[in-house]
């Protein structure tokens, strides 16, 4: 992998994070067309590289909520009820994911990581935000409510955006797009949910780094740095991730302030189209 290969898979793993167009289903397209999908061992260290890179959008969260992070060490602490309470919901949310990962990674990967599964979540997801977009605008009003706050999501609604971050696991849905429809759901507004998201993106997606980090170097850690290029292309893919990952949360959330979520369902309808018509062609294989 070259340099200029790690800096557009990081731009495109940063800006797609936390956006609900499913990171993944563009990250499979990106390393297509940079020809990066040459064999199947190849397919599995760069698999492992966009996970990995995901750490430059939990630096970008970890940078632009610190506060609310902060907020949560306190809690920890018990300095901070509110803050405990959150980290509560947060941790209550992240379980089922991360207990479902660990049993299902190896299946999820064998049968999930195809062509129709990846195009039915992408455009199946799309087609929903397309149709919750009118209902999804209506409730930006939430936020200049004074009980516009996390103490206004129940337990119970933890455990529930939980299960659905846990749909996430199937590639092409977007963890970003389930969660934060969950905090809809719930009862927070379109910018409060988005805001949800990112936090349980920490222990989410740091687990999924660590987890591959060690699937990727348990054997040979080094035949796993050669496939790459080396350390220095997964440090640049982090970097670059993490800077433009908190350009697009800040978007995100003051787009987000005017409600709407139907560009978001169309760009996923057209990334499917694409990726099919790739796939079906036989010019791509996952």
């Amino acid at each position: 992998m070259t340099i200029f290969q790690a800096i557009i898979l990081g731009l495109v793993e940063g800006i797609t994070e936390y956006l609900p167009v499913s990171s993944t289903g563009h990250l499979i397209l990106a390393s297509w067309l940079l020809g990066l999908s040459t064999s199947a061992a190849r397919n599995e260290s760069i698999e492992a590289f966009n996970i990995i890179i995901q750490g430059g959008a939990i630096l970008a969260v970890l940078g632009l909520y610190r506060k609310r992070v902060a907020t949560m060490v306190k809690g920890i602490l018990g300095r901070d009820h509110a803050g405990r309470a959150l980290f509560i919901k947060i941790v209550i949310a992240f379980l089922p994911a991360a207990v479902l990962g660990v049993l299902f990674d190896d299946i999820i990967e064998e049968r999930l990581f195809r062509p129709v599964p990846v195009l039915m979540a992408l455009g199946g997801g799309g087609l929903l935000l397309v149709l919750l977009a009118p209902w999804i605008r209506t409730l930006t009003a939430r936020e200049r409510s004074e009980r516009d706050d996390f103490s206004n999501l129940p337990y119970h609604a933890a455990v529930a955006i939980g299960c659905m971050q846990a749909i996430a696991m199937w590639p092409g849905t977007s963890r970003s797009m389930v969660t934060i429809l969950g905090g809809i759901l719930f009862g927070l507004s379109p910018r409060r949910a988005a805001e949800f998201s990112f936090l349980l993106g920490l222990p989410t997606l740091g687990g999924a780094c660590v987890y591959k980090l060690f699937k990727a170097g348990k054997d040979d850690p080094s035949a796993f740095l050669h496939a790459l290029g080396g350390p220095v292309p997964v440090v640049v893919g982090v970097l670059v991730a993490a800077l433009s990952a908190a350009l697009a949360v800040e978007w995100l959330v003051a787009y987000l302030s005017r409600g709407g979520f139907a560009i978001f369902g169309w760009w996923r309808i057209a990334v499917a189209l694409l990726l099919g018509a790739a796939i079906f062609s036989g010019q791509m294989t996952l």
